[in-house]
């Protein structure tokens, strides 16, 4: 059982699009339970059965210390990912029921229209920034419309939450807590909203949390508008370092770019195999309640551990070929993209919507995409493309 390094690798280094997914197979050769001093020192887990067992195992690797590396909260706790079972509970017991097949089902028709509203100006151009003119936009509406926000809050909404994602990748803390306060403000005006006008708790977030009860009481006001931050800013980032990171991919790969652009109904298959290759997220972190043993390495007891997925998904040892794009993989149901146990991502569905809809109307819409420019990649807790310039070549018939 080994002591603790004084450092096995460096977050704060420069990275590329790229270079992060050589350190980590790296360190799952060398290193798997790495340590680093960065943002006052963490574990970092990254092979896929360590990453598994972990984020599976809520009774010894809590959330409610620290849920993510850098720590970033400036709002207090925000349910469900800052409380662990069986507080929890009753949050996700609300919010589940909200991202249904019947819910799911009723989102598709205005999250084509919007990812439709998006595409067009772009692409008449002619060339853009895939992240900056359409994947930073595209999930605050559509969790704006499944949220039943108005118009102009939507707007409102989308403009906080732009700043508030440039201002966590560009380590703005005093931008980050501005447009974080701004967002929880905006989650408050909801809340009041539905407490004076209910809507149908079926499919409304805040009415189906103020109707929800625990041990036969209300949940606490403070709690329900944590709840509704916290939802808009996971469902913000995540949907749009994807889109970016798979026109990334696409746009290296024509040959797969235009094999589904003729098929369209080999998109599910790929947007599960670009989640697998391209998971978002490297940075969301437990503690664990005592001292622990995992791969030989001693981790004392509160100290946070991040969860690299980014890395368990690139696992050799779990996914032959790893490191490539392979559609229909056998194993890809097992991925670790929306996380595992009691805090797996509960709007695994709406992101998957999103990402079909948005590579649908991509591809529909152009000939072909390549890149045009720099791409510039995300900080921890992220990992993807932030910035992807594009060039488009459109259909004859759209000339």
């Amino acid at each position: 059982m080994s002591k603790p390094a004084d450092q096995d690798f460096d977050p704060l280094e420069p990275e590329t699009f790229d270079s992060p997914y050589a350190v980590y197979a790296d360190l799952r050769a060398r290193c798997p339970v790495a340590h680093s001093r960065a943002w006052g020192g963490f574990w970092a887990l990254m092979t896929y059965d360590d990453v598994r067992e972990a984020a599976g195992d809520a009774a010894r690797f809590i959330t409610s210390v620290q849920n993510v590396v850098p720590k970033v909260a400036f709002t207090g706790r925000r349910p469900p990912l800052h409380l662990d079972p069986p507080e929890h509970t009753p949050y996700r017991a609300a919010l589940n029921p909200l991202f249904n097949a019947q819910r799911m089902a009723a989102m598709e028709a205005p999250t084509r229209r919007i990812a439709i509203d998006l595409l067009e100006p772009l692409l008449a151009r002619g060339a853009g920034d895939i992240c900056a003119d359409f994947s930073s936009h595209l999930p605050i509406r559509v969790f704006a419309h499944w949220m039943n926000i108005a118009d102009d809050q939507a707007k409102v909404l989308s403009d906080v939450g732009r700043d508030y994602n440039i201002a966590v990748q560009a380590n703005i803390d005093d931008v980050v807590k501005a447009a974080s306060l701004k967002l929880y403000d905006m989650a408050k005006a909801v809340v009041e909203d539905r407490r004076s006008q209910p809507l149908d708790p079926a499919v409304d977030a805040a009415s189906a949390l103020l109707a929800a009860r625990y041990l036969g009481e209300p949940l606490p006001e403070t709690m329900i508008i944590g709840t509704i931050r916290q939802v808009l800013v996971v469902g913000i980032i995540a949907p749009t370092v994807m889109i970016g990171s798979i026109a990334v991919h696409l746009s290296r790969d024509q040959a797969l770019q235009a094999q589904l652009r003729a098929d369209p109904s080999l998109i599910p298959a790929a947007v599960e195999e670009f989640l697998r290759l391209y998971t978002p997220y490297r940075g969301f972190a437990r503690t664990a309640v005592e001292d622990v043993v995992i791969g030989g390495r001693a981790i004392p007891s509160g100290e946070p551990i991040a969860l690299v997925y980014a890395s368990a998904n690139r696992d050799e040892r779990k996914f032959e070929n790893a490191d490539r794009f392979v559609l229909n993989r056998p194993n890809i149901g097992e991925h670790l993209a929306f996380g595992r146990g009691a805090h797996n991502c509960p709007g695994a569905s709406l992101a998957r919507l999103q990402l079909r809809i948005a590579l649908e109307e991509l591809l529909a819409r152009t000939a072909s995409f390549d890149l045009n420019g720099e791409i510039r990649p995300t900080r921890f807790p992220e990992i993807g493309a932030l910035s992807a310039p594009l060039s488009f070549t459109l259909p004859r018939e759209s000339r």
